[in-house]
This record gives C-alpha cells, structure tokens and sequence, in this order.
C-alpha cells in the first residue's frame, strides 16, 4: 500500500484503492496499517461437495494438498431446507486432522449448540446473523469458550445488521449464494457488502477476515478478492479436480493477484 508517514501513530495511504475503491487517501493508525498488511489469502475447501462416502479421506487429502481451513456446513433442515452433519461427525473428524475447521452454522438455535460444537473440535464458529439467537449471547458464548468467531449474512441481508460487532470478530461471511445448496452460481451484487466491510474494518478490526462463500471458482475468486475478501470456500471446483494440489494453487495465485492489485 504506498503510502506516506504522518506522524509517530499515523501514516496516509491509499488504503482503499487497491481494495477497488477511487476515493483518495485517507489517515489510517500505523499499527492498523500493520494489520492489514499482515492479511492473507486463505482457501476453505467445502466439504460438502466431497465424496461423503469418503469424508475423512477427502479432508486429508486437501489438509496434504495445501489448503489452510476446512469448511463445515451444519444444516439443521429448518433455517436452510437442507440436513447435513451435527457435532459427532465434527469430533469424529476431529481425531483423523488437525487442520483448522471453519464451521458455518446454518441452524435456527446456535446459542443452544455452541458448547457441543466447541466441544467436538470447532476452531471457528460461525453463526447467522438471521438466526433465532441472540447475537449478543452467541459471540459472548463462543467467547467464553476460548475459540474464534464469526457472523455470516444472507444475500438479503444489509452489511450495517453486523457493523457494531466487527470489533469482537475475527471473521465475517458474505454468502455469494443463498445458504443451504451447493453448486449454485456466484452472486457478484454482492461484491459491495465485501468493499464496504473492508473500508469499516480498517478502523474496527483491521485484521477482519473476510469470508466469502458460493459459486467461488478461478473466474470468480479474483471478483471477490478485488473487492476486499481474503477467505474463501470452494466447494464443486475443488473436489471436482482431477488434482487437487493444482487446483488449490490455482485457486490461491488468481486470488493473490486480484487481491494484490
């Protein structure tokens, strides 16, 4: 980011045009400036488009292949139409890798479940903001428990519904997709919700990951980054690769470039 120094705390910069902002130069915090700079790509294999039959297998395979995270989707049939796995298929998983596990809760209750899947190994916990619960109560629960946490919205959902909670955040998604499915084609309207997280997170939360979720593809992954994202899930066009090695530095290098320029 270039940039000149201001003062002993501050330094000017062009923080938001490489973001794929054109609003001139701003006074940001030296120490938030080192934040960000600290901010780096990271890819979240979905498994929910892997072979179930071979879950544990598949979720080595991309742990060995490269990838930095996995993404559990939970869904309870009742906030998202669709069922998927709860806490002992977690822990069970838990016991084969140590890989961090990004666990998107699309359930109606978080609150009453934050302490299983604590429990069964979570390292992320995040929650809808268009849930039942308390958001409150769910981010001083996952606090509590000693592991990281993160609020996900909806495609209708206004980024403004989350901003007063960015500071306790270590990351926020922004479904490209309606939640529940897989394989459904990225949603690009939302790229505003992801500049507009990013320009509030240089004061909030400067190290704020950014999560995007949905349809997310070598074309797309570059349309995210460019617009402030830094993690992204990846479900069909990782577990449908021949390699999935190439596929992830693929995956890895466009997002670099876009999010770099």
């Amino acid at each position: 980011m270039r940039g000149f120094l201001f003062s002993n705390n501050y330094k000017q910069v062009d923080v938001l045009r490489p973001l794929g902002y054109n609003i001139g130069w701003r006074l940001v915090r030296k120490s938030n400036l080192e934040r960000m700079c600290s901010i780096l790509i990271k890819i979240s294999p979905s498994v929910f488009a892997c072979d179930f039959a071979r879950l544990g297998e598949e979720i080595l395979a991309m742990e060995k292949a490269g990838a930095d995270m996995i993404h559990l989707d939970v869904m309870d049939g009742n906030f998202v139409p669709n069922i998927s796995f709860g806490p002992p298929v977690i822990s069970a998983l838990r016991k084969k890798t140590g890989i961090f596990f990004d666990v998107h809760l699309m359930i109606s209750n978080p609150l009453k479940y934050i302490d299983a899947f604590v429990e069964a190994g979570a390292d992320l916990i995040m929650f809808h903001a268009e849930s039942d619960s308390d958001i409150r109560h769910v981010l001083g629960k996952i606090k509590q428990s000693g592991i990281k946490a993160g609020i996900a919205i909806k495609p209708k959902t206004p980024p403004e519904v989350i901003r007063e909670f960015l500071p306790a955040l270590q990351m926020v998604l922004v479904m490209t997709v309606e939640p529940g499915f897989g394989g459904q084609k990225f949603m690009a309207d939302m790229m505003p919700k992801v500049k507009i997280l990013r320009e509030w997170a240089i004061d909030a939360n400067p190290g704020l990951d950014i999560e995007v979720d949905g349809g997310i593809d070598v074309t797309t992954v570059k349309v995210a980054a460019k617009a402030g994202a830094n993690v992204f899930v990846a479900g069909s066009s990782l577990f449908s690769a021949t390699s999935y090695p190439a596929a992830l530095k693929e995956l890895r290098e466009a997002a670099e470039s876009a999010f770099e320029s």
